[in-house]
């Protein structure tokens, strides 16, 4: 910093000493303001603490001299320990809750979500004082605030699974009194988690989808995420011969700045077919994102672009087929208000066989206290109808619209659970139709590393041509999350 910028701040510490009778509040935002033109000039973490420690512990009337002389005796180097970029961080491994997703991957994936908020950018943005600022950004600069979403796998572009699970940071979460990152600092790679994915589904006429997937997140020194995914799938269609899957994925997750950028790739092992490479890319960015006091989101936009390569897990004769798809489109999610949310999403589909899809998904939510009520949209359209000829629904012209009910929260100490219903219509080649459906599941604490999910959902939303008979289709799933 050059003296021409030092001069300019002594005059706006003169100028200050002129508001000496305001009032008690008002003289901490005006000493807060200083710190943070102190910061963005260049002198840094190694003398905040020490200089709002003293600012705060004296009467205002003297608190510009001592200011005035602390500046000229600290030094500028920053202080390590203390993050200097407040950002964003998002996973898709975050501990989940009861709700399902219209899943717009190439296979059983997480849902959607929003990003999880870093403390250093929740602190940046709450009006507190501050020796409580610079005591809070030592203590707790590396913890997450956790936005638990489902993460079941579902199939893709199945309009059935048509929740995709959006949620508000937890309303009171806990700060440890040490970074977690501390114990582990000088090694190079460490073990987070560990999670375990089951779902099955059966529908009335007779196709069994099973997914058991175990995915390990690791985190590397320098703070971004790798993660290595393997399980054991299983598709089972009257028409034809079962198909088993091994799929093994390696994915990594880092930020640039305030982007964060998400790459996964990977092959897909058959016991009958050939194996197939999967592909996956993520690239998001938070856009005004306002987190109150104690860390929970208040409003934000997180615009998200995904591009996706992969065997069409839709069923065993889609797979018999051999029909991959590339996918890609974007998300936007929006915190309108801490209890107001609003999610989207469009993806075009460029399949193997010449087809052509245009999917488009939109979900309104309000929370009142442990209710919800959400209106979901979904539209689907392919190119070409081709499901007698590949096995995969291809509806030329598809629309669910639905109103959902719900409630969640604890039942015992240990133990929370969800409940929801819907109540819509389903159009399909311009014949309308009922489309209900309810759910339940429910969230065991086993202890304090390891959580456990088991769920169950029925809906007669269309997943196939049916002709003149009705569609029902029941879904089980669950999660085992064991966190080091």
């Amino acid at each position: 910093m050059n003296v021409n910028s030092f001069n300019y701040g002594l005059e706006f510490f003169l100028f200050l000493r002129n508001v000496g009778r305001m009032r008690w509040h008002y003289r901490r935002i005006f000493i807060w303001s200083v710190g943070l033109w102190i910061l963005s000039v260049g002198r840094l973490q190694a003398i905040s603490q020490a200089v709002f420690t003293q600012v705060d512990s004296m009467p205002f009337s003297d608190n510009l001299v001592e200011l005035d002389a602390t500046l000229a005796e600290n030094s500028v180097i920053p202080k390590s320990g203390i993050k200097e970029n407040l950002s964003l961080h998002r996973t898709h491994d975050s501990p989940p809750i009861s709700k399902s997703t219209i899943s717009p991957s190439l296979e059983p994936i997480p849902y959607p979500s929003p990003p999880e908020v870093t403390l250093d950018f929740a602190l940046a943005s709450s009006p507190e004082t501050p020796t409580q600022m610079d005591n809070r950004l030592t203590e707790v600069s590396s913890t997450e605030l956790h936005y638990p979403f489902d993460q079941s796998p579902v199939l893709m572009a199945a309009p059935d699974n048509f929740n995709p699970g959006l949620r508000l940071p937890p309303e009171s979460p806990e700060l440890p009194s040490q970074p977690s990152s501390v114990s582990s600092s000088a090694e190079s790679i460490v073990l987070e988690s560990l999670t375990t994915d089951f779902r099955y589904d059966h529908d009335n006429f007779d196709q069994r989808n099973l997914f058991i997937e175990e995915t390990a997140q690791f985190r590397l020194r320098n703070g971004n995420i790798v993660r290595f995914k393997t399980g054991f799938n299983s598709f089972k269609h009257p028409d034809v011969d079962s198909v088993t899957n091994i799929p093994i994925q390696v994915g990594w997750e880092g930020k640039i700045e305030q982007v964060t950028v998400e790459v996964a790739g990977g092959i897909d092992w058959f016991d009958r077919l050939p194996t197939a490479l999967n592909l996956s890319a993520r690239v998001e960015a938070p856009i005004a994102v306002k987190v109150s006091p104690t860390g929970e989101l208040e409003s934000g936009i997180f615009p998200a672009f995904i591009v996706e390569q992969a065997p069409y897990k839709f069923n065993a004769e889609t797979l018999d087929n051999q029909i991959t798809a590339w996918r890609f489109g974007p998300n936007v999610y929006w915190q309108i208000a801490p209890d107001t949310s609003f999610f989207t999403f469009l993806r075009v589909g460029l399949y193997n066989d010449g087809n052509q899809e245009w999917q488009s998904f939109s979900r309104l939510e309000q929370k009142i206290g442990q209710f919800y009520l959400a209106a979901n949209l979904f539209t689907w359209s392919y190119q070409e109808d081709l499901e007698m000829q590949n096995g995969y629904f291809s509806p030329p012209d598809f629309l669910v619209y639905n109103a959902e009910f719900g409630w969640e929260g604890d039942v015992f100490d240990f133990l929370s659970c969800r409940l929801a219903a819907t109540l819509g219509r389903q159009r399909l080649d311009g014949e309308f139709d009922n489309a209900n459906g309810y759910e339940a599941r429910c969230t065991a604490k086993i202890s304090p590393n390891v959580e456990a999910d088991f769920g169950y959902r029925y809906t007669n939303v269309q997943n196939r041509a049916t002709g003149d008979s009705d569609y029902n289709n029941d879904a089980f799933s669950g999660q085992v999350r064991i966190s080091f």
